[in-house]
């Protein structure tokens, strides 16, 4: 149905009133434009999210079924509403219009529909008929000019003068011709990867993220419980745990504060403190979790800890202080190479990674700690915590352990050769085949030459000191027969980066462009890089990926920077990705921030993402999150303003004596944008986007509802007559002249009055 106009002068909610002249802020936009191409358009739908590809059959605008904006009750929308505006035509109006009609409303199911409506900075207000390319708006003109009524209630449009529609035309011009529609959909630069991971000339992925905490001590890890809640538990270095909550607040009182156990220092690059946390497979029941920390013995020795705790019964969002149960001490020898990741895999055990025992080149003993089986450093440890094992050990050894009956190897150990894996997950697997489930992936630091990503597997031995990625580092290890050790999947060199931090494979369902990538990052470099399996060779092919690009994430609340120092990377319950960075890393410096990606090229469909958290009671106040990070919509805003004011000091400079006669010219339209404004209407508490009205003139009597063979036309459709084929599809982009259609003359007199029966379409809510 056509929806009633907006009061004119209607405020819009998503625009701040600016106090620059609307004209010069235009231009400044323009200048921008042409000058370095910041608000280029890019797929985006109106409700500012990327396009997506339906979960259901488009019926009307079926040009747009694989990729665009719209879901199949989105369609069903636009189709009612044609129909309503069809009832007015005649037959042969039917026939001449019908077209042109469907490919106007179907634009808001294009995949660059807010560049069409002028909608890709939502501070901007949005055009309620799409940019048409000027042969197609003509011919439009010339042979449906009555139904532009019908379309929209802007005065100036309605009363355009002149036959050839000059005027009309222009104000729905778009300044950049590859982007008016149909030009869109022949553009092969614009359409050739639609809906694909954007890349730029060098292969870079373009990703996005959003700034989600912030102020936090270098945070180490971030992990989720399982439970439900999709609550988000932050650790940070000097040994705080804090309770994120899915509407993004933070709790106030921390889950867990060993500041006092906890052995950290300020300096830079000390890599001791709290390192892991992980959440039993059944917390939900048992309310147990584990934790990993560096700590001191007796005698000041150095160790490292894991331990089990419970979460408290008077508050969910509490460990209790006083369960801590040690679980297994090993003492190191040396301050760094502390590994540090706890992780429970498919089969219930849980996985404990630990460092070579520090100092360079693992010169501990004749082969180091990584190749010495009775040594628990620089190994894989695989235990069972669900009982008490013999010699009053807290755990059991698995019966299936690849060591259990080697003499002189510690049972516990499931992998070996290992010199300091930095962050290791467990692949959830492809949401629909499975495939990959349960593989572990570790990024594992290097010496002096080479970072490397491995995939554990059981009794393997991944070669230190032997190896460092796949080159030998100790020559005489290195030529024994007996290595057989286990390859990385991917190792890079030190001018890359020089500290790896593992990430995750990409399983989540916002973005399903990135479903099967693993993506991972360097601590020193702060690059992000991500790899994807070649399933025919086994091999995996590696791509940068390059964050902050402002036509790529010209979307609200994404941003285009991060802090440089990539400490960790994390999974929600969801499967969506996030990284955790520092701009300065010591234990106790509050410059860490955690991040979300997001992939501004497609999106999953509406509502396929949504769930519901399992509520939790609260006792600590909540902390709201105000994020630092400036968005790129900000930062295009300040360029612009910057522009204008640049613009407008040197028009004042140049004609100082004409500045009034410039202050009347501004009021003349110069192109679509620079005749856009808003004001307050008059009590309206809602804001909307509206066009500015032009000259008002009298408002004439609504003509009765068209009979006749219109109505025979409606009845005709209703009983199943098809629908138009596009226009666009057989419509020359760039040839001669169209040929002069002659206009019904019984549509005509249907449509004359129309414009002013106070109605109004508008495309679709924004989100």
């Amino acid at each position: 149905m056509l929806r009633r106009s907006t009061p004119r002068g209607g405020w819009n909610r998503w625009t701040p009133r600016l106090l620059t002249s609307p004209r010069i802020f235009c231009l400044s936009l323009i200048v921008l434009l042409g000058q370095v191409g910041l608000l280029q358009g890019h797929p985006q739908c109106l409700d500012y999210r990327p396009p997506f590809q339906p979960l259901q059959h488009l019926e009307f605008c079926s040009d747009y079924e694989s990729f665009g904006c719209c879901d199949q009750r989105k369609d069903h929308r636009i189709a009612a509403r044609y129909w309503d505006i069809m009832d007015y035509f005649d037959l042969k109006g039917h026939e001449l219009c019908g077209g042109y009609i469907k490919d106007i409303l179907c634009q808001e199911c294009s995949p660059y529909a807010a560049h069409l409506y002028d909608a890709e900075n939502p501070r901007t207000p949005l055009r309620n008929l799409p940019g048409l390319c000027s042969d197609y708006c003509s011919a439009f003109h010339s042979n449906c000019h009555s139904a532009i009524a019908l379309l929209t209630n802007d005065r100036r449009l309605q009363e355009s003068p002149g036959k050839d529609g000059a005027r009309f035309c222009h104000l729905l011009n778009l300044p950049d011709k590859d982007y008016c529609f149909p030009n869109i959909l022949r553009s092969d630069h614009l359409n050739r990867n639609l809906g694909a991971v954007a890349e730029d000339r060098q292969g870079c992925l373009q990703l996005c993220v959003a700034e989600v905490a912030n102020r936090l001590r270098n945070p180490v890890c971030m992990v989720h419980a399982g439970d439900g809640t999709h609550r988000l538990f932050v650790a940070e270095q000097v040994g705080v745990v804090w309770v994120y909550l899915p509407d993004g607040s933070r709790l106030e009182q921390p889950f867990l504060d060993l500041k006092s156990l906890v052995l950290t220092t300020p300096w830079i690059g000390d890599e001791r403190g709290f390192l892991g946390l992980a959440f039993h497979p059944r917390f939900r029941r048992n309310r147990k979790f584990y934790i990993y920390y560096s700590c001191l013995g007796k005698k000041r020795v150095e160790k490292i800890r894991i331990s089990e705790m419970k979460v408290s019964r008077a508050d969910p969002n509490k460990a209790d202080p006083k369960s801590e149960r040690v679980i297994l001490e090993i003492e190191e020898p040396a301050s760094n190479h502390n590994g540090g990741q706890l992780l429970f895999g498919l089969d219930g055990y849980m996985y404990i990674f630990t460092g070579d025992g520090g100092q360079a080149g693992d010169p501990f003993g004749k082969f180091g700690n990584a190749q010495n089986k009775s040594s628990l450093l620089g190994k894989v440890l695989r235990i069972d915590v669900n009982g008490a094992g013999s010699g009053g050990k807290r755990y059991r050894v698995p019966v299936d352990n690849p060591f259990v009956s080697e003499p002189g190897a510690h049972p516990a150990i499931y992998a070996y050769g290992i010199r300091n894996m930095w962050r290791c997950a467990v692949d959830r697997g492809d949401p629909v085949t499975r495939q990959g489930r349960g593989r572990m992936f570790c990024g594992d630091v290097g010496q002096n030459r080479f970072e490397e990503v491995d995939i554990i597997v059981k009794g393997g031995n991944y070669g230190w000191r032997a190896k460092e990625g796949f080159e030998c580092y100790d020559k005489k290890l290195c030529q024994n027969a007996s290595l057989d050790d286990i390859l990385p999947i991917y190792a890079y060199g030190h001018a890359v980066g020089k500290s790896v931090t593992g990430g995750y494979v990409y399983r989540g369902c916002e973005s399903p462009n990135l479903n099967g990538l693993y993506i991972f990052g360097d601590f020193m470099s702060g690059r992000l890089m991500a790899l994807q399996e070649d399933r025919k060779t086994k091999k995996w092919k590696k791509q940068d990926i390059c964050l902050g690009s402002t036509k790529s994430c010209a979307f609200p609340g994404l941003i285009s920077t991060h802090s440089k120092f990539i400490i960790s990377f994390a999974e929600d319950e969801a499967g969506e990705l996030y990284f955790l960075a520092t701009s300065y890393p010591s234990a106790y410096a509050p410059h860490g921030s955690i991040y979300k990606f997001v992939d501004p090229s497609r999106r999953a469909p509406p509502g396929k993402c949504k769930y519901k958290p399992v509520p939790v009671k609260t006792k600590s106040k909540r902390v709201q999150f105000r994020p630092l990070a400036k968005l790129v919509l900000d930062l295009l805003k300040e360029q612009s303003e910057k522009a204008a004011r640049k613009l407008s000091s040197a028009t004042l400079a140049s004609s100082p004596n004409r500045a009034s006669s410039q202050k009347d010219s501004f009021r003349k339209p110069a192109s679509p944008t620079s005749s856009w404004k808003t004001s307050p209407g008059p009590g309206a508490k809602k804001r909307a986007r509206v066009w500015s009205q032009g000259p008002q003139g009298k408002r004439k009597g609504i003509p009765k509802r068209p009979g006749g063979i219109a109505r025979q036309a409606a009845q005709q459709r209703r009983a199943g007559r098809s629908l138009p084929p596009p226009l666009w599809s057989r419509w020359p982009l760039r040839g001669p002249e169209p040929p002069h259609r002659v206009e019904a003359a019984g549509a005509e007199h249907d449509l004359r009055h129309a414009g002013s029966r106070g109605w109004r379409w508008e495309p679709a809510e924004r989100a």
